[in-house]
């Protein structure tokens, strides 16, 4: 083998393993075109695999060494890195609608658009898992924007976009890890490293639909030997992914029962009925020399292929949303058969010239070196692998996450948090929680105060603190602290917008001003009442006149006239603020009459007393009053009302539950704390 040939650019070595065979592709990409310069297949000497799933991974194994070693001695190259694709056989395609809310109109980042990507693949995670296949685990291998979404509005481009809300419409795609494995494994056992990992509907996507087609609504059919894949472009991009486990394997099959023949004949007299013979010779397994025309073996195929064209029509038009597609693109080797593009055409009810092979004339960029290399289909996917090597170098990493080895596909854009959702990390313990709401209403319109805001996760990468949004790469190792959650909300009365401590009152042509009243529930509470969640908060905008002389500590004769605003009224008629109260009698307060009873006193100050109390186990003394309430004894112990956070204030006199307003007197003992 002549060593180290010159090439112009880097060598890409690309393998299409499918079911009946083989083929190796090696090439490098200028700014004109990408050149072919070696090319090598090689059928399975068994049927290793079956459907496009490796059933046999020595056998293939032992088959890509064959490949290598023929594309080796063609480009005096030794060859480590191969690009590979994975059937659609085994892929799992979720349609995920997400969507992120902003607390005000926000110009769209680049950051943005990426948690609004990461949040549908994490939720297409989820709901793969929800599926629960037989116990298999999934891996995200790609996902593809659909639309994005600009306050509900359809848009193509979000960024630098202002809006409240963003959305998009995201089809993400899962490979088994098991298909994975063993594609990995069947080419270690030739001695190559995975350099790039793409679906071969994808690989066929970007040889036989360039990106400017993308805005029909255009199906692509590769059709090989255990199954056809089909994608589905509309509006510029790539709507949807499918497949159906028929394909060239089950005309064999249907040749072998026919002129009984072993698989690897029949499959031959397959081939060569599409030559331009007059007569095909054959030996079956009865060791008896036949001839056939190629007429007479399309028509034993004919049923058989039909049919299958029939199963990839109705999968189109149920990838397409129950309608037919514009055109049909056909590639595969399997895509060669006679009568299979007519059938499919007339089975989606398109015109047959809307449905075509596409080789050649979609090759125009593409050069090969080996002068006896026909363009046609089967060439397609093969060079579509190679070409996805330039696009995305695809593979999977290992990294460790919180003293856990995970594997990642790499789509060369991986960051922590792409390792943190494969580790199952929770989404919400990256970012900082709120604490626990509080709800309740206010005069019975719902209030709802958000908690605290926590702390966001302690993130290091390699021992360096890191934001989780890091680039990542193999072997690096990952911790995550999970972020906490704020306080839980938490308000006194006193603390709304609507509440004022006072009411003031007109009485007898004198402003007075009264604590105003606040119900909790239907019970009186002051200004101190922390809200719990659920309350029925009531502020009361009035005193009844009985409450006023209460307050006023007057006490009048029962005939007494009483007018509020000047209009005749009674001890429980309701006064609002600045409303006017009057009588027209001498009041007397209740500590007149109690003294009436005792003795008389000359001057006012002599009515000024003081009281002794205990307050949570502390003796007070209160002065310079006549009359002390409750609150009088909560100043002078001093208690702090912020330290509750959100716990019930309970206020005993004399262990019987009573108000701030509430009168006190000598040797009471009084309790105050938290419930």
């Amino acid at each position: 083998m002549e060593e180290q040939k010159k090439y112009a650019g880097q060598l890409i070595f690309g393998l299409d393993i499918g079911t009946r065979s083989i083929v190796g592709t090696v090439g490098f990409k200028t700014n004109e075109r990408f050149e072919v310069v070696a090319q090598y297949v090689r059928d399975h000497d068994t049927r290793a695999m079956m459907d496009g799933q490796i059933h046999d991974i020595n056998a293939v194994g032992e088959t890509i060494i064959e490949v290598k070693k023929a594309l080796e001695q063609q480009t005096g190259r030794k060859l480590q890195e191969v690009c590979i694709a994975a059937a659609g056989r085994v892929l799992r395609t979720l349609t995920i609608h997400g969507e992120q809310e902003f607390e005000e109109e926000t110009e769209i980042n680049a950051e943005h658009i990426y948690s609004l990507d990461s949040f549908c693949v994490e939720k297409a995670h989820g709901e793969i898992a929800d599926l629960k296949e037989n116990g298999m685990k999934f891996y995200c291998v790609g996902y593809t924007a659909i639309r994005y979404y600009l306050n509900d509005y359809p848009i193509s481009t979000l960024e630098n976009h202002k809006a409240g809300k963003i959305g998009a419409d995201m089809l993400v795609t899962f490979l088994p890890e098991d298909v994975v494995d063993g594609l990995y494994k069947a080419v270690a056992i030739a001695g190559l490293e995975v350099a790039s990992l793409t679906l071969e509907p994808i690989a066929a996507m970007n040889v036989a639909i360039p990106q400017m087609y993308r805005m029909l609504n255009i199906a692509l059919v590769d059709v090989g030997a255990g199954t056809s894949d089909i994608c589905i472009t509309k509006d510029g991009s790539i709507i949807a992914y499918g497949m159906i486990p028929y394909a060239g394997d089950e005309v064999t099959e249907a040749i072998a029962r026919e002129y009984l023949l072993d698989f690897k004949s029949a499959d031959k007299l397959k081939m060569d009925s599409g030559l331009k013979k007059e007569f095909i010779s054959y030996k079956d397994i009865m060791g008896i020399t036949h001839q056939v025309s190629p007429e007479e073996v399309v028509k034993t195929a004919a049923p058989i292929v039909e049919d299958i064209a029939g199963k990839v029509a109705e999968k189109i038009v149920e990838l397409n949303g129950g309608k037919p597609v514009s055109a049909v693109f056909i590639v595969g080797g399997g895509g060669k058969i006679t009568g299979f593009a007519e059938h499919l055409a007339d089975k989606l009810g398109i015109v047959r010239e809307r449905v075509a092979l596409r080789g050649e004339e979609v090759m125009d960029d593409i050069y090969f070196w080996q002068s006896d290399i026909k363009k046609d289909p089967l060439l397609v996917t093969p060079i579509g692998i190679c070409l996805n090597f330039y696009d995305q170098k695809n593979n999977f990493i290992y990294v460790n996450f919180n003293e856990q080895r995970i594997k990642l596909y790499d789509n060369s854009h991986l960051t922590i948090v792409d390792a943190a959702m494969q580790a199952d990390f929770p989404n919400g313990a990256l970012f900082p929680r709120r604490g626990k709401e509080l709800s309740f209403t206010v005069d019975g319109k719902q209030r709802m105060i958000r908690g605290a805001l926590g702390e966001p996760a302690v993130v290091t990468l390699d021992g360096e603190p890191a934001s989780i949004n890091a680039a990542i790469e193999a072997n690096m190792k990952i911790v995550i602290q999970e972020s906490t959650a704020g306080d839980p909300a938490e308000l006194m009365v006193k603390q709304l917008p609507e509440y004022s401590s006072t009411i003031t009152f007109l009485v007898n042509g004198k402003k007075v001003e009264c604590p105003k009243f606040v119900q909790a529930n239907g019970e009186l509470v002051s200004g101190y009442y922390s809200i719990q969640n659920g309350d029925d908060i009531r502020l009361l905008k009035y005193y009844t006149v009985s409450q006023i002389l209460e307050f006023m500590d007057i006490i009048l004769d029962s005939n007494v006239d009483i007018y509020v605003n000047n209009q005749p009224a009674y001890r429980d008629t309701i006064v609002y603020e600045n409303f006017s109260i009057d009588w027209q009698a001498e009041e007397v307060t209740a500590a007149e009459t109690l003294e009436s009873a005792s003795k008389k006193v000359d001057s006012i100050e002599q009515m000024i007393h003081d009281i002794h109390v205990t307050v949570n186990g502390k003796l007070f003394t209160l002065t310079g009053k006549k009359k002390y309430t409750f609150i009088d004894a909560f100043d002078a112990f001093g208690f702090d009302v912020s330290s509750g956070r959100g716990k019930e204030l309970v206020l005993l006199n004399n262990g019987i539950a009573t108000q701030f307003i509430s009168e006190i007197k000598d040797g009471d003992t009084i309790e105050i704390y938290w419930k």
